[in-house]
């Protein structure tokens, strides 16, 4: 397997790539979704013996609190619990933060003042993939009210479109019930209903915006499926190979 480098187009084979920095996860956000994206790094990583692999250190933490109930009704903020996440993964050696949680990226600049390593932006490296002129997402309601996707889109002249009520419910429903192991397949089949909404109101793909959903087959929506979780091991990969020279284009 080979990485490109964004910068040049250049194609950089392991043996160029010298060594990587270690991967630092904040999970437990659900943690299946953290164990998603451990396997998915793994999977993306260009390596033939285990020597080739990242080292990766993953704070899947449970405890801290909703982030969701945090943008919507004033809940506790998960921000202290994530700056000791940040302290713990750099404490054991990561030099680069990764945080498979959409909606916990609405606290993002309080992480990146905490960190001292490069700390990735799981939005803007989705939205950059984006190049269709209207968007669906598919995201926890914290994530819609934080309007870190609104913001993100627009300052690109990209159209963004939510779920209307019913869907929107649909959507925090199968959230709810993939982090309870429930069954996909009734999830995937509610979802794909939503998806079907967002298409005929004109959206030309759709952003899996929650890490939850992310777990859900895309190829069977109806639309092109932009998964923001496939987006950030993509980033992770990259930013782990890359010298410190690159480090402040992720900050």
């Amino acid at each position: 397997m080979r990485l490109r480098c964004l910068d040049t187009g250049r194609t950089l084979f392991p043996t160029e790539m010298g060594e990587p920095k270690a991967v630092g996860v904040l999970g437990g956000m659900g943690p299946a979704a953290t164990v998603e994206f451990f396997r998915r790094v793994v999977a993306a990583t260009p390596a033939t013996v285990d020597q080739g692999h990242l080292r990766v250190v993953i704070d899947n933490d449970p405890s801290v609190p909703d982030r969701a109930r945090a943008l919507l009704y004033d809940g506790p903020t998960p921000v202290p619990a994530l700056v000791r996440m940040v302290r713990r993964l750099e404490a054991a050696g990561a030099g680069v933060l990764a945080m498979p949680c959409n909606t916990a990226h609405a606290f993002l600049p309080q992480l990146r003042e905490a960190a001292s390593v490069p700390f990735l932006d799981m939005i803007d490296e989705t939205v950059r993939r984006v190049s269709v002129r209207t968007v669906g997402l598919l995201a926890t309601s914290g994530t819609i009210r934080s309007g870190i996707y609104g913001r993100a889109f627009a300052a690109r002249g990209i159209e963004l479109l939510v779920p209307n009520g019913d869907g929107q419910r649909t959507v925090v429903r199968a959230i709810e019930a993939i982090k309870a192991a429930r069954s996909l397949g009734e999830v995937e089949t509610a979802m794909r209903t939503v998806v079907d909404g967002l298409r005929t109101r004109g959206a030309e793909a759709v952003v899996a915006g929650c890490t939850e959903i992310s777990l859900l087959d895309g190829d069977r929506m109806s639309v092109p499926w932009i998964d923001a979780l496939d987006v950030l091991v993509e980033a992770t990969v990259r930013e782990a190979f890359r010298g410190p020279a690159s480090d402040q284009e992720v900050r």
